[in-house]
């Protein structure tokens, strides 16, 4: 059978380049040798302190955690804060942007908690494709009222292929003063380099998409914003404790390795697919539709019952965090809402398939199994 596949080409430009295998090893390294910097031995085999340390205003040891971080990500500081993605996000456009201000955002379906966050914050927005880099230079020179330009890493809509360096570059040649916040969740520690190591000002990523704790989250950028950050949330009951962080920072050194061989296998199910190995599926190809992950567009509109019957077969039928600590078997799920705005068919049409901690042949023997069975249920 042939690998042609249209909808792998259309989207080819669409997948963001991951690290290999080397290349996590080396991140691996580099994140444990900024903690041996850090922190003293007997330091780093407790399980961390709690409450407000009068020296530092938090934990002491979530400061050293910021300290690794901050270090390893080559930004001027560092912030760990509640709330995961989400909340790392909404607490850094509140130190930079006022109700009613304006921000930069690219033309497609916003995430369903980043539009949320623009609602409480009372943020306007102003619109620029960012596929196209003449389109962000007239915006910029267009509108010189934004405070903010927010790029989210991973991929809003199946066209998306800008690149993220490319556009932080012409923003900063545009308008050197404007802050760059950079969405990088499902991106930090899988792509080579998140927002601030390529020249944003700000980077926000959740940790629990990196194995760590629920709800902790990273920003790491310009010192100025992120002292505030630090400032506005003296409570204790808002610290992220010592152990937390610690939690955190463990499961890290282990996240760029896993996740770089779970992107093999990413690329081994979709060649497989499309090389036939599963009867009843149209196309296959990857996108980074939030994570890294494998769409099937099906022959029948059977989706729903394909991602109904996977349950009884061995797969999550919905994440938990999107490759969280408790995402080991693979999961068959719905295309993701923002993809689904921009292609409704995929609704009945469309699988989204993350092989999480599996192998292909996981993923393919389940198919094999669910997709005779949801057509059998569709025709009766």
């Amino acid at each position: 059978m042939s690998t042609y596949n249209p909808a792998e080409l259309k989207y080819a430009n669409s997948v963001l380049p991951s690290l290999s295998i080397l290349e996590a090893q080396e991140k691996q390294f580099k994140l444990v040798d900024r903690m041996s910097r850090y922190f003293k031995g007997k330091q780093f085999l407790s399980m961390g302190d709690l409450g407000v340390s009068p020296k530092y205003k938090r934990p002491e040891q979530t400061y050293l955690v910021e300290r690794v971080m901050a270090d390893f990500f080559e930004a001027e500081d560092c912030a760990l804060v509640r709330g995961a993605g989400t909340g790392a996000i909404r607490t850094i456009l509140s130190m930079l942007l006022s109700p009613g201000d304006e921000m930069f955002i690219h033309t497609a379906p916003v995430y369903t908690t980043t539009k949320e966050t623009l609602r409480i914050l009372g943020i306007k927005t102003v619109h620029a494709d960012y596929n196209h880099l003449e389109e962000v230079i007239t915006a910029i020179r267009g509108n010189q009222n934004p405070k903010v330009f927010y790029i989210q890493h991973a991929r809003q809509q199946p066209t998306d292929h800008y690149q993220l360096a490319e556009v932080i570059k012409t923003v900063k040649e545009e308008r050197p003063d404007l802050p760059i916040v950079v969405d990088d969740n499902y991106c930090a520690l899988k792509t080579k380099g998140i927002g601030v190591e390529l020249g944003a000002d700000y980077s926000t990523f959740s940790g629990f998409k990196l194995l760590g704790p629920e709800g902790i989250a990273v920003i790491a950028g310009k010192k100025d914003a992120i002292e505030r950050v630090h400032h506005y949330n003296y409570s204790g009951g808002g610290q992220v404790q010592g152990y937390e962080a610690m939690e955190l920072l463990r499961m890290m050194t282990f996240a760029p390795v896993s996740l770089a061989i779970q992107n093999e296998q990413v690329e081994e199910l979709c060649r497989r697919l499309n090389e036939g190995a599963v009867d009843g599926i149209r196309a296959a190809y990857m996108t980074n539709a939030q994570s890294k992950n494998v769409i099937v567009e099906l022959e029948d509109p059977i989706a729903q019952g394909v991602i109904s019957i996977s349950d009884e077969h061995g797969a999550a039928t919905h994440p938990v965090g999107a490759e969280s600590k408790y995402e080991i078997i693979p999961m068959i799920y719905r295309v993701s809402g923002s993809f689904l705005e921009a292609q409704p068919e995929l609704k009945e049409y469309g699988l989204r398939i993350n092989p999480m901690k599996s192998g292909s042949s996981t993923i393919i023997g389940i198919l094999e199994k669910v997709i005779p069975l949801a057509k059998e249920v569709q025709h009766r």
